[in-house]
């Protein structure tokens, strides 16, 4: 048995996604010495059958790995189960972990870098996760300073991920805090120097708005102060922008499109875990402008609510009268 780590694909209902990632998976060097494991979840309904079944035949002759194991679900987890449960049964056997989901297309040399940062930065207590995306140029200025190929970032990334078991298996998933965190400020306010979307986020997934396990990982990071290291130049593009996204709200997808950096190389990492706060504070100003859709949107789903309920109401009094 080698001491690569294992991967652990998630799959839906989108055979064409799914094939892509899968493709780009088989061209790295490492691929064919890597255990994959793909959890593929169940229809949510009648409709999504024939995909999710279409979705299957499709794994089902896969090749190229070292070793392959299929764990289909006969029921609709949704994602968040679905994550939380399948990479806590894996990284409870390997120790470490690869994650990634049927949209996300990785580079050649993606699995040496994983395996690499893993080990480097397994001793390391301050790191939680390892990341190979991140933002495009255009959106994200790096300092002309920065001379390394990585960064350190308070805010961990759900677009291919890596991280260990002693990290993975300290997260509360209910989050039994949250009463006390909603009703401190300061605590929202140091959640929020990830990203002023975060504490939104979480209240939504604690009201039952959304179905997120990243937005409970992040919260943990905050916590417990951890980072987590990202690339300079993203190792991944997410190909949900095509429309077939669910846990995604933004309208402006294009700015997520990357140019990937295929170069295979020894990455320069940094003498020392320190986050660099001009870097950082670039990386936030995508999520403060993110934000305003948030609330736009959010506000939009009130009224849409209220008038709703107003025309019920309506229809109740005039029946009563």
């Amino acid at each position: 048995m080698n001491n690569l780590a294992p991967i652990c694909l998630f799959v839906y209902n989108r055979p064409d996604h799914t094939k892509q990632t899968i493709e780009a998976l088989q061209k790295n060097n490492l691929a064919s010495e890597s255990n994959l494991y793909i959890f593929s979840d169940g229809a949510k309904n009648e409709d999504k059958t024939w995909k999710v079944a279409e979705v299957r035949n499709y794994i089902q002759i896969i090749t190229w790995f070292q070793k392959i194991e299929i764990i289909e679900s006969p029921t609709n987890k949704w994602l968040a189960n679905s994550v939380i449960n399948g990479v806590t049964k894996i990284i409870n056997e390997y120790w470490k972990i690869i994650v990634l989901e049927d949209d996300l297309i990785t580079t050649e040399n993606f699995l040496d870098y994983m395996n690499n940062m893993l080990s480097i930065y397994k001793d390391k207590k301050e790191i939680f996760s390892i990341s190979w995306y991140n933002h495009s140029a255009k959106i994200m200025e790096i300092p002309k300073d920065y001379k390394y190929d990585i960064y350190f970032n308070y805010r961990p990334s759900s677009w291919g991920w890596a991280t260990w078991k002693n990290k993975w298996g300290n997260i509360d998933w209910e989050i039994k805090d949250f009463k006390t965190f909603i009703q401190d400020k300061n605590k929202q306010k140091q959640f929020n120097r990830w990203g002023e979307d975060l504490t939104d986020m979480l209240k939504n997934q604690i009201e039952g708005n959304i179905d997120s396990w990243a937005i409970r990982w992040a919260y943990h990071c905050s916590k417990k102060d951890l980072l987590n290291i990202y690339p300079i130049i993203s190792l991944i593009n997410n190909i949900w922008m095509d429309g077939t996204w669910v846990h995604c709200w933004t309208d402006n997808k294009n700015k997520f499109i990357n140019e990937l950096n295929e170069k295979e190389k020894e990455f320069y990492l940094p003498n020392e875990i320190k986050v660099k706060k001009e870097l950082i504070n670039n990386f936030k100003k995508i999520y403060i402008k993110n934000r305003i859709t948030y609330i736009i949107i959010n506000l939009t789903k009130k009224i849409w609510l209220y008038n709703i309920c107003s025309n019920i109401y309506r229809k109740i009094f005039n029946l009563l009268k």
